[in-house]
């Protein structure tokens, strides 16, 4: 059965707390979503300002393949402004539960039935698609939300939408208000779930299991409060996971992870590192038994293969690694310990990790290169240049002058301090010769008094999701997060030299 993917992070997505998307931005998104195959998209909520009417005609005018929706209180006024941003499909939405008639609305369910009754007819008047969602329908009375729903379909609604607003919902009881919504109704229902109790994927696939055909998802899960159902969740939840059916979606899912980071850098709201399918850490294995499985046969400790939503398998060092993981990093370098190097190699690594300490790749490499008495490791990156100025009243800006393989690079770049200024510099270069992003950032004291050392980590990623990790130490803080990025550089150029000559050997 194919199920609908109906994306509303332009708008619910955006309502998170401190996210807020210029036009442009929402355009952009808006193509990102048409090219992953999202089956509609909501485009916003035009009533609340001009800002808002703006991107939407953009987006309406983008000659996208989804079907584009607004979001609409019912009245008219709501309605009209759906209809003037060129948009031929409205979401309308009432509250229906006790606390919300009682609190927000102070309105009778018959009045409410009445608004609802009136605003689809209206929107059907202008000629649009419509599909009504009773908020907060999982806190709602179950035979009024049957009423409600039998009334708005008499009234020409074209879909049903059943929102568990709060995440209150669980599995078994949104099955059951799904099967009441299909019984009363007849029309497609879709599910509109938050995660407040951290349900709101398997809610989704409850009511989908129930009859459902559609799922209102965001990237990232972002959204109010604990955000929405994830679409990267739900796709791939339904693509792989075993159930009494098969489920399938138009989603290209090698173009998940692309998409998560897009968001993520637009909207401002970082992805955590443990979520699932795109989360930093998804695909990232440390302890010596999970990589020895994983590099036996990867679906000992992955349920799916990183390649399927863009993404590389990676391998940690520290306490819990093992020889396996430690030989297969330093390989992917072209460096080959014996036996009796890798052990000693290893044995570093867990003192190392003992302290609490993880062992970035530069560290490993090092590690290795000090064992095997081996210090030729071929530098492809040189800092020939670097300056940097700052001072009260004056924006910071950085001068850099990168040696890379041979050829010289210059930029000079702002940035709100020193260091900012210094690696905007260094991203200006990378950007158009190496495609290196850096990725995060960390600083932290390590001595204390006038003269204490700093320890910078970075962590970078090229094009090909190629990852390396890379420390520093010193006393000036701008100094030592330049050498922590030059060194990371040369480490993730050297493998991609490396993989490089096996492909065409």
């Amino acid at each position: 059965m194919k199920v609908r993917i109906f994306d509303t992070t332009l708008r619910d997505g955006e309502q998170s707390p401190g996210v807020a998307l210029s036009p442009e931005n929402k355009l952009n998104i808006a193509k990102k979503l048409d090219e992953l195959g999202v089956d509609a998209i909501e485009t916003g909520f035009p009533v609340i300002s001009e800002g808002e009417q703006k991107a939407i005609k953009m987006i309406t005018q983008a000659n996208l393949s989804a079907e584009l929706c607004g979001l609409a209180r019912t009245n008219q006024q709501d309605i009209d402004a759906v209809v003037d941003c060129g948009l031929k499909y409205v979401h309308t939405f009432i509250a229906t539960s006790d606390i919300h008639l009682q609190y927000k609305l102070h309105l009778s369910q018959d009045q409410v039935l009445e608004k609802a009754i009136e605003s689809v007819e209206y929107a059907k008047s202008r000629g649009l698609q419509v599909e009504f969602s009773a908020e907060d329908a999982t806190r709602t009375d179950r035979d009024f939300l049957k009423k409600i729903f039998t009334a708005v379909t008499k009234a020409g609604a074209d879909r049903i939408d059943i929102p568990d607003t709060v995440g209150y919902s669980t599995p078994q009881y949104i099955a059951e208000i799904t099967k009441d919504a299909i019984e009363a109704t007849k029309l497609p229902i879709s599910m509109h779930c938050h995660n407040d109790f951290g349900l709101a994927v398997a809610n989704a696939i409850s009511g989908i299991q129930a009859g459902a055909q559609c799922a209102h998802v965001t990237i990232n899960g972002i959204g109010e409060r604990a955000g929405n159902a994830s679409l990267e969740e739900l796709v791939m939840a339904l693509q792989c996971l075993k159930f009494d059916q098969s489920w399938e979606t138009n989603i290209k899912t090698e173009l998940l992870y692309e998409i998560s980071k897009y968001v993520s850098k637009l909207s401002g709201m970082p992805v955590q590192p443990n979520k699932a399918i795109i989360g930093e850490n998804a695909f990232g294995h440390e302890s010596g038994i999970h990589t020895h499985g994983v590099l036996s046969n990867p679906l000992t400790y992955e349920p799916i293969s990183p390649e399927i939503v863009g993404r590389n398998r990676w391998f940690q060092v520290g306490k819990h690694a093992g020889a396996h993981g430690i030989s297969a990093m330093l390989e992917e370098y072209g460096i080959q310990p014996d036996k009796d190097q890798l052990k000693q190699i290893l044995t570093k690594v867990k003192l190392i990790g003992e302290t609490g300490k993880h062992v970035t790749d530069v560290e490993l490499v090092s590690i290795a290169n000090e064992v095997m008495g081996d210090s030729k490791l071929k530098r492809l990156v040189q800092l020939t240049g670097f300056s940097v100025s700052t001072g009260i009243g004056n924006m910071p800006y950085a001068f850099i002058k990168l040696n890379i393989d041979g050829n010289e690079h210059t930029a000079t770049d702002y940035g709100v301090g020193p260091v900012d200024a210094s690696l905007n510099a260094i991203q200006k270069i990378t950007d158009t010769i190496s495609e290196i992003r850096i990725k995060d950032y960390n600083l932290a004291s390590i001595s204390g008094g006038s003269s204490a050392l700093c320890e910078v980590t970075v962590k970078l990623e090229d094009a090909m999701q190629n990852t390396v990790s890379s420390k520093s130490i010193g006393e000036d803080i701008v100094i030592t997060s330049v050498q922590a990025v030059i060194d990371g550089m040369n480490r993730i150029m050297l493998k991609k030299l490396v993989k490089q000559k096996r492909h065409n050997n």
